[in-house]
């Protein structure tokens, strides 16, 4: 229930307070709970918006000279121990440190009970109004999600977040930004939006995180678009707590935390961040030890602001709509033999989405795929719609795709930037490229190929912004270095 109310009176009012708890921080007499991964606004809508909370024991990460687990491999065969899994076939044997709990890892930042509230106000004026208190779930990882409703299309909102730890203790605001919802589906509104893939922990490069999200804020996004492989669980991940880690360690980075308190967001996910390397729901493995496809999907959906719904589409005023699709729930095994029934989307998105493509009438039709549609890529992959292995299903997309007007894909996935055309199509990709330099590879730096318009193996993000020149929309795309240095246009 969303209660209205004046107690402070004016956003003027709201944004102040904000300001001031930004200068003195937290209250010395507070002992928590805190908010140390920080909150994350996401599936913004011309009325609506998702506020993501978690409540943490402590208001920082371990640090860095903390321990991180051990992992060896055993040979089921054999019996013989290696410190590299270089089969499926190979069972983990983690090892902490010293005994450290997963609480006590590097960058870990451990859950609590307790209670969260949120208050919102148009940011030029308005009557602030506020969530009920709720309590965080144990069973998601102390975490919360508020629907927000109701809100007016193509304006500006503050919000900020309170916790305590139960009722009758001290309230604390542990977290305030700003966000903007969509304009409506009839008004030409110019719109930026940023997309990246690749986001490896062992690849950060600043010491608080990764210069790639300062670089993005310098653009100025309407939103921003994570295409999967958002963290890589592969290596360390054997456990659902050890799962939850990889997600504490990496929303707990200050870069992150900054970024998304301010920058409404729309995640994807794909093979890294569901459960292992080029993975499928019916895929059987003992390499991720305790931990299942089952539980990655559910982990997902309790780290991320979103519904259960995990293919979807947004409107961004007349000029633009935004598909958002899933890769990994529906597919079929990748070592299947290719033909008319092999599949990585699923008979009821396949349909959803050619229904929902037909029905719009957005001057520009986006397609944020987590894997290639049109490549190219290398000829010893087997896992997305450029590869031989889902051919069939690629070309039917391709030629669905190619046929709407003013249709584009953007990729993830891929650690190099590029343009493609599809010779055989026409249709036009954007691959975004890996959150940071040092996970850039996989591609020949100078193997430009014919269908190539642009090709750079290098960190960074792709920028898209929809506008208006002489009445007329337009859609203009840019490659960016991580620190926001354009790169293509």
């Amino acid at each position: 229930m969303i209660a209205r109310r004046n107690f402070i009176g004016t956003a003027t009012t709201l944004a102040a307070t904000a300001a001031l708890a930004s200068q003195t921080g937290i209250a010395a007499a507070y002992t928590g709970p805190y908010m140390a991964t920080g909150v994350k606004i996401g599936e913004v809508t011309s009325t609506s918006a998702i506020v993501w909370t978690r409540l943490t024991k402590s208001d920082h990460r371990a640090g860095a000279d903390a321990p991180i687990p051990v992992v060896n491999y055993r040979d089921p065969k054999t019996g013989a121990t290696a410190d590299e899994g270089n089969s499926r076939d190979r069972i983990p044997i983690v090892e902490s440190p010293n005994g450290a709990t997963v609480d006590q890892l590097e960058g870990a930042a451990p859950g609590c009970p307790g209670e969260v509230r949120v208050d919102w106000v148009i940011e030029v004026s308005g009557s602030v109004k506020s969530s009920e208190w709720v309590a965080v779930d144990p069973e998601r990882d102390y975490t919360h999600q508020f629907d927000i409703i109701n809100l007016k299309p193509g304006t500006g909102y503050l919000y900020r977040v309170w916790a305590r730890a139960k009722q009758g203790e001290k309230e604390t605001m542990l977290a305030f930004g700003s966000f903007r919802t969509a304009p409506a589906s009839d008004v030409p509104a110019p719109v930026t939006f940023t997309v990246t893939t690749g986001q490896e922990y062992n690849d950060k490069d600043a010491p608080n995180g990764f210069r790639m999200y300062e670089g993005m804020r310098k653009i100025g996004p309407s939103f921003f678009v994570h295409t999967g492989d958002i963290l890589y669980y592969d290596a360390l991940a054997k456990s659902l707590p050890l799962a939850r880690w990889h997600w504490q360690r990496m929303y707990s980075l200050p870069t992150n935390v900054e970024f998304h308190k301010q920058v409404p967001s729309y995640f994807i996910k794909d093979d890294h961040d569901t459960w292992m390397n080029d993975c499928w729901p019916s895929m059987q493995s003992p390499y991720m030890g305790e931990f299942t496809f089952a539980q990655g999907q559910a982990v997902f959906l309790e780290q991320v602001p979103m519904s259960d719904k995990t293919y979807r589409t947004f409107r961004w005023g007349k000029d633009l709509q935004v598909w958002l699709v899933e890769g990994r729930d529906f597919r079929s095994a990748n070592d299947l033999p290719d033909g008319p029934d092999k599949t990585s989307w699923g008979t009821e998105q396949k349909e959803w989405f050619k229904r929902t493509v037909a029905e719009s009438d957005a001057s520009f039709r986006v397609l944020i795929s987590p894997t290639p549609i049109v490549g190219p890529d290398r000829s010893t992959k087997n896992d997305n719609h450029a590869n031989d292995g889902f051919k069939h299903e690629g070309d039917e997309l391709r030629t669905f795709l190619a046929a709407q007007k003013n249709m584009v894909t953007i990729c993830g996935d891929r650690h190099w930037q590029y343009v493609s055309v599809d010779p055989a199509t026409g249709l036009r990709e954007y691959s975004c490229g890996p959150a940071s330099d040092a996970h850039a590879g996989g591609w020949p730096k100078d193997e430009k190929r014919p269908e190539h318009k642009y090709l750079n193996v290098i960190g960074g993000f792709l920028a898209i912004t929809v506008d208006r020149e002489n009445g007329r929309p337009v859609l203009t795309a840019r490659h960016y270095s991580v620190d926001g240095a354009q790169l293509n246009e």
